[in-house]
């Protein structure tokens, strides 16, 4: 039973040491292709995109949040606009 159990953890340290080369690498590729950014696009460029992005963040933050107030704000059970006027079809 030692041998099974010694022959499992050395399979999962195994494969943890290979989960961690595959991080690893994918680091360095992250790393050369911001280098390859920042060698082709211009410093205001970048800068300017940064902000555009940002910008994209608050306008969708600002969309949740309007949606999430009118959750908030609707009463328990009712469902639907308040102008909404349920109209019955015999």
């Amino acid at each position: 039973m030692d041998s099974q159990r010694q022959a499992g953890a050395n399979g999962r340290l195994e494969e943890l040491e290979r989960r961690l080369d595959r991080m690893e690498d994918r680091q360095s590729a992250v790393e050369r292709s911001r280098a390859a950014m920042n060698a082709i696009v211009p410093p205001d460029t970048r800068r300017h995109l940064r902000a555009a992005g940002r910008e994209n963040l608050l306008a969708v933050r600002s969309l949740l949040d309007y949606w999430i107030g009118r959750l908030r704000d609707e009463p328990e059970g009712e469902k639907g606009s308040p102008n909404r006027e349920d109209i019955p079809i015999d």
